[in-house]
């Protein structure tokens, strides 16, 4: 079919002797792959007929293949799953910069979005462009293959005006990653900075905007101020203020726009390196969290209903996936059960449903043992790991056994201790098993309907000593 143009409106024309070809079905691919480019980014009148010999391309491929090859192209769609991050390109659109090395950055752009591996559960990209005001080219939704990122990089106008780099790294940090714009739950944000010369504005304000919202910022500054320049600049270490960490990873320096090839794979390395994301790191994506209940016969199955839904919902507030925080439980009485272990579930519907699922057993009261079994079958696959370690031990009586030994060991051990008493539960064996400083580490509730209110300083709690340890 002949794709023609008119005012706008695609129509495919059947041309003799091609009859038998489903032009309807071209005629689907067709719209479909328009409206998706339409809509990510306006198309000049001009542009307007490259895009659609660009799409009529891809109709093309759309016919069946000859068979050769099928896996290949299935990886390909799933992109790089060893680098799983959610990234913003902002881009330098200033006359700073002027058009052709705008064009020569839009190349080195996409270079290391085609090397970074994107498809469905690798890496996303999107593009947001730094002027007078910062505005967002593509989201991170819009494209899932190499290809149409490239393509989406290419078709980027030069903006030029005011390099406000300062603020437009705090209007992406802010409004580029949210989860209807694409961004994905428990997946590194990453917004790499491209700057020609030197900002215009400040950028300390929003560095830590960005840091807030849990996102790791890099700067790759080419062409860094002259001597002459420097005067011009607001502050000299704007790169050590904005990043994520001033530690040298996050910073990249390339001396011009020309020959960049060699640039792009160590970046792209660093982008990779999910381990040195250290902005990502917040309490809700980091930490291991077992709760030890309390299965002993005073408590009584309605209570041990109203127990599980208090640990529901302090797990409820985390992100919970196989590179983010995790859930365990043990429930005890004179013996010990683990209802799940850290690996067991990687999301939070498993997590739910396994706690909505644990068996009232009913029992004695032995907590110090409990504690020391947990220490011990629980915490201790996970102790090399990099998330930090929390215990949250619910009981609603005297213990049997000493508390205070194998509570010592744990917090050894590297597990910070709540202790969550309830009903007949000794204060004195709370505080006992309690991290430092035990008042804030220590609750207790007459009724077991009490539960409920303490969610809220559980989980601060958590997230206090996360912070802490980061300091």
């Amino acid at each position: 079919g002949v794709i023609t143009n008119t005012g706008g409106a695609v129509r495919v024309q059947t041309l003799p002797g091609q009859e038998n070809y489903p032009a309807v079905n071209a005629n689907g691919i067709q719209s479909q792959v328009l409206s998706r480019w339409a809509s990510s980014f306006s198309v000049t009148a001009g542009a307007r007929n490259t895009a659609l010999e660009a799409v009529g391309r891809s109709v093309s491929t759309a016919r069946p293949s000859t068979g050769k090859r099928p896996k290949k192209t299935v990886d390909k769609k799933a992109g790089n799953k060893d680098c799983k991050a959610d990234i913003a390109f902002l881009i330098d659109g200033s006359y700073n910069i002027g058009q052709r090395r705008f064009n020569l950055q839009k190349n080195f752009v996409g270079k290391v979005a085609v090397m970074l591996g994107i498809g469905t559960e690798g890496p996303h990209v999107g593009v947001v462009q730094a002027s007078e005001h910062p505005k967002i080219e593509f989201y991170l939704k819009n494209f899932t293959a190499a290809k149409e990122v490239l393509f989406a990089i290419k078709e980027l106008g030069f903006r030029g005006g005011n390099s406000n780099t300062g603020k437009a790294l705090k209007y992406t940090a802010q409004k580029f990653f949210s989860l209807e714009n694409g961004a994905r739950k428990g997946i590194p944000k990453i917004i790499v900075v491209f700057l020609d010369g030197w900002p215009s504005d400040d950028l300390e304000e929003a560095g830590i905007v960005a840091r807030e919202f849990g996102v790791n910022v890099f700067i790759v500054s080419v062409a860094k101020p002259t001597t002459e320049e420097l005067g011009m600049v607001q502050d000299i270490g704007f790169v050590d203020k904005a990043v994520c960490r001033n530690n040298g990873f996050f910073s990249y320096q390339m001396p011009t726009w020309f020959g960049t090839t060699k640039y792009v794979k160590p970046l792209v390395q660093k982008l990779c390196s999910h381990e040195q994301m250290l902005c990502s790191k917040t309490c809700y994506n980091s930490v291991n969290i077992g709760f030890l209940i309390d299965g002993s016969s005073s408590v009584g199955e309605s209570n041990f209903r109203l127990v599980l839904e208090f640990v529901s919902n302090v797990a409820k507030a985390f992100e919970i996936s196989d590179i983010g925080s995790k859930v365990a439980a043990v429930q005890f009485t004179y013996d010990q059960r683990t209802e799940f272990s850290f690996t067991d579930h990687v999301t939070k519907d498993k997590v739910l449903s396994a706690i909505r699922n644990i068996r009232y057993m009913s029992g004695g009261t032995a907590t110090g043992d409990a504690i020391s079994f947990t220490t011990r079958n629980v915490f201790g696959p996970v102790k090399e790991g990099p998330n930090k370690n929390f215990l949250v031990v619910l009981t609603d009586g005297q213990s049997y056994d000493d508390v205070r030994g194998p509570a010592a060991a744990a917090q050894k051990a590297g597990i910070t201790v709540f202790s969550v008493g309830v009903a007949w539960a000794p204060l004195d064996d709370l505080k006992d098993m309690a991290s430092e400083p035990r008042e804030s580490h220590t609750f207790f509730t007459r009724e077991f309907t009490g539960l409920e209110q303490m969610v809220p300083d559980i989980i601060r709690g958590i997230c206090r000593d996360f912070l802490d340890s980061k300091q």
